[in-house]
């Protein structure tokens, strides 16, 4: 397939259609129904689809499997996008064009880069018109007519996004993954922090889109006399406790004022002995009133996580047919992949929602988990929860089912909420879902909502950690301790990485001494910055990291600052459940897609999406669908690099495409001067794919 910047001449005649003809917010709108009224292009003419134009960022990195994640904007006939190294550029929509390209780390290229989802966008009128987006710990404001920062806003045209978030913030890991969401002249932002026991807390809060001040904070873990404080058994652990974050970002009702926040895990996410309690708003869907902050209902959807199990995408805001009459509703997807169908001022569940008893009875000391969890009897779930040796994969060779069906023996498994353990415990629906953070696409016209899942088992599997013995430490063994508190949750114990973390074998051939305590102090994409341990005990991990001699004696501190953080378990690393050959351990599909009426709570269809080596099994997919007035269902998310265009109706596969690279994000969907493309950020880079640098745009041809 070749590929140019000069769009194809349409020789269909061009029909205009209803609605919108943009995609200006994030997930298509605030109502983040991922939903475009065009339709010059549906179920007879896909097929002609052609690529219009290829644009090319050039700023892929191979070496450290850069990503784009980033859905992109389109607004009066010009794309805004994001590159795999934070570069936010314009182009004409109608061409790949470039107008303008804005680099925030221009000056500093070991700056921490972090992946980004989107972008959002504001404007009194064009002249005023500006983008907010993330780059490391900033927040930016730049100038939608040429890309320059906007000096007026914060401290020339940025802000830090560890202010507010308390004294001890202000040394760790805090960035945004997900854009922020507009709403009259505030930008209200949700944060992406640490997962260990370093978190920042997750606080939510809204600035002044012009001057960049502070309107409001929400504190998702709640301060001695706001609501929920209780819910923490110890009154002291909000000085302490992170996480909480709403990382996915948000959806917003304009009409009422009301902002959909889904809120993450508490931290540590895996061991949760340091706070005690049910730890709202940890894993919540929070209603809070855009205007002031104040928080208008909640539902949790899991008590006391200690399975890293957040809310995982902004829930979509749907209107639906219920005892009868016309009900405003938010659908919430899961990791565990139930919906939860909800009343959009009440938060009150519109098909049943029970609290049934599970397993909790933790074999870590120290450890009290909730005897119940709230289960969603409506709709059924869009995945699997568990699995037994029946399901066990068997299109391998005897001597690898063998394997895979020891190493099940071996497993606690026998329920979704099975606690963390020493031996391992099966994760399935795994840490990436079920449900993921492209969340679901919803279509007003038909009350159907479209959820792609992955259904990968993987291994959660707990280890002590070791405490400084008696006596001097040399920098080796001071490393290797330091490296099972703050290291090993990612990398695993034998530094083989896992999930899409990377593997730290050889890691010497990469990186010099120096380059990488550089690494530990500033962070970099996924990793976070370890900026707050001492120098000392940087050059300790560095040392075991690159595996030299014992070296000199270790003179820093014993044991962190905030007795909080000194856990005495942590996680060995994200692990699947594989077999020999790499395939999930599980009888497929391992990716899906589902439609399900939300009227009725019934599914329509079901379908495998991705192709593996096995076949049609599905795969694991990252990014979002989009659905169309022309009767289509646009998805690209898997490894196998092609973008799908199934019909929205029955399910059927219409047409596919391959990709220069993996498209593990969320399409965009436009008209410009009467033609209707299809854009998808081409970024790869997960999975083990090859990274890539293209946003690829498609239209009617011949």
């Amino acid at each position: 397939m070749r590929y140019s910047i000069v769009p194809f001449i349409l020789l269909l005649a061009a029909c205009h259609s209803t609605g919108s003809t943009e995609w200006p917010a994030y997930n298509g709108g605030s109502n983040a129904q991922k939903h475009s009224t065009l339709k010059q292009i549906d179920t007879a003419n896909v097929q002609h689809l052609q690529v219009a134009w290829q644009y090319r960022t050039g700023d892929a990195d191979t070496v450290k499997n850069s990503q784009i994640q980033c859905n992109p904007l389109v607004v009066n006939g010009i794309l805004y996008g994001i590159s795999p190294r934070l570069k936010l550029f314009a182009l004409h929509a109608a061409t790949g064009a470039p107008k303008w390209v804005f680099d925030p780390f221009e000056k500093n290229a070991a700056a921490n880069v972090n992946n980004a989802r989107g972008l959002a966008y504001y404007a009194e009128g064009d002249s005023s018109a500006r983008l907010f987006y993330t780059a490391g710990a900033f927040l930016y404001c730049i100038s939608a007519a040429d890309g320059r920062p906007v000096k007026t806003f914060g401290s020339n045209g940025r802000i830090d996004l560890h202010d507010h978030l308390g004294e001890s913030a202000k040394s760790l890991y805090v960035t945004s993954t997900s854009p922020g969401m507009i709403y009259k002249d505030q930008i209200i932002m949700g944060t992406r922090v640490s997962e260990g026991a370093d978190a920042a807390p997750g606080h939510i809060r809204s600035y002044d889109v012009h001057t960049g001040q502070l309107k409001w904070i929400f504190h998702t873990i709640p301060q001695p006399g706001e609501f929920g404080h209780d819910t923490w058994k110890d009154p002291n652990a909000w000085r302490h406790i992170g996480g909480a974050n709403a990382w996915a970002g948000f959806s917003l009702d304009e009409k009422r004022g009301i902002l959909f926040a889904p809120v993450g895990s508490a931290a540590f996410d895996f061991y949760g002995a340091r706070r005690l309690g049910t730890n709202l708003f940890a894993n919540c869907l929070l209603a809070l009133d855009a205007n002031t902050g104040r928080r208008i209902w909640h539902f949790q959807g899991i008590h006391h996580d200690v399975w890293d199990r957040d809310l995982p995408a902004p829930p979509a805001l749907v209107t639906i047919t219920y005892e009868g009459k016309p009900t405003d509703a938010v659908a919430q997807t899961s990791k565990t992949g139930f919906i939860f169908l909800l009343n959009r001022e009440t938060g009150k569940p519109l098909f049943p929602v029970v609290e049934k008893e599970v397993p909790h009875q933790s074999p870590l000391p120290g450890e009290v988990l909730s005897p119940t969890q709230p289960y969603a009897l409506h709709p059924k779930p869009f995945v699997r929860q568990g699995m037994t040796e029946a399901d066990l994969l068997t299109q391998v060779p005897d001597s690898s089912y063998q394997d895979i069906k020891t190493r099940f023996a071996t497993l606690r498994k026998s329920h979704m909420f099975e606690p963390p353990s020493k031996e391992g415990t099966l994760m399935f629906p795994g840490f990436d879902g079920g449900g993921e953070w492209g969340g679901p696409a919803f279509d007003p016209a038909t009350g159907m909502l479209y959820v792609n899942a992955n259904e990968v088992p993987w291994i959660l599997q707990m280890v002590d950690v070791a405490a400084k013995q008696n006596g001097r430490e040399t920098l080796q063994a001071a490393g290797r301790r330091l490296y099972q508190q703050h290291c090993i949750s990612c990398h695993g114990a034998d530094k083989k990485g896992g999930g899409n973390y990377p593997s730290l074998l050889d890691v010497e051939k990469r990186y010099t001494f120096q380059a990488l305590q550089e690494l530990l102090r500033t962070g970099r994409r996924m990793m976070p910055a370890f900026s707050y341990l001492h120098p000392e005990e940087r050059k300790a991990v560095t040392q075991y990291v690159l595996n030299m001699p014992a070296g000199g004696t270790y003179t820093g501190p014993t044991a962190p600052t905030d007795s909080f953080r000194n856990l005495p378990y942590n996680m060995a690393g994200y692990k699947k459940f594989q077999t020999k050959e790499g395939y999930p351990a599980v009888t497929p599909p391992w990716g899906t897609l589902s439609a399900i009426d939300l009227n009725t709570g019934e599914y329509r269809w079901k379908v495998p999406l991705g192709e593996s080596a096995l076949g049609n099994t599905g795969t694991e997919n990252y990014g979002a669908p989009v659905v169309t007035a022309g009767g289509l269902l646009i998805i690209a998310a898997t490894p196998d690099s092609k973008l799908r265009i199934f019909n929205k109706r029955n399910g059927a596969l219409l047409w596919e495409t391959k990709l220069p690279a993996p498209g593990f994000a969320t399409p965009a969907v436009y008209e410009v001067n009467g033609k209707q493309y299809i854009v998808i950020a081409c970024g790869g880079g997960k999975l083990g794919t090859k990274p890539g640098d293209s946003y690829v745009a498609f239209a009617l041809g011949e």
